[in-house]
């Protein structure tokens, strides 16, 4: 799974996207931010998350802090983060590569807002050194994801 699965994922969905493979880290937002040339905000992390009995993935800015009160709201239970195990197992991809394309199981995935405060941003695409970069507006529409406010806001 992992890179190939994005790959597989974006050859048949977005082939005019390009998948850039660093030779450093990308696994946190720093790593990435750096990396890439771009402020840590740019960057789009994926969260795996557990709410009772449901694992979604929520993408958020990488400057971003979930708002437990937002996510009680709008998914009707206190969020819990995976084990890195369960992580991988769920998602086929390791933590610090993370994305919502090519999953392993099919996953409900959100976006938060703060996204669109970007015109370009930048997420892992299946390893601790591979992303891609592209609209927020994209992004959700290529993981069918669903637009939410789960997040506090940026100071």
């Amino acid at each position: 799974m992992s890179l190939s699965s994005v790959r597989d994922f974006l050859s048949e969905r977005a082939p005019d996207l390009a998948i850039i493979e660093l030779p450093v880290s990308t696994a946190t937002v720093a790593e990435a931010a750096s990396g890439h040339g771009v402020a840590p905000a740019q960057i789009a992390k994926t969260l795996s998350l557990r709410i009772g009995e449901k694992v979604i993935l929520v993408v958020t800015r990488g400057d971003a802090r979930l708002d437990n009160r937002k996510i009680k709201d709008a998914f009707g239970g206190k969020p819990r983060m995976l084990a890195a195990d369960e992580v991988a197992i769920l998602t086929g991809h390791p933590v610090g590569g993370v994305c919502p394309f090519g999953l392993a199981s099919p996953l409900p995935v959100y976006c938060d807002v703060s996204l669109k405060s970007f015109d370009e941003v930048i997420p892992a695409a299946g390893s601790t050194n591979s992303a891609v970069r592209l609209s927020p507006i994209r992004l959700a529409a290529l993981c069918e994801a669903s637009w939410v406010d789960v997040c506090q806001t940026p100071v």
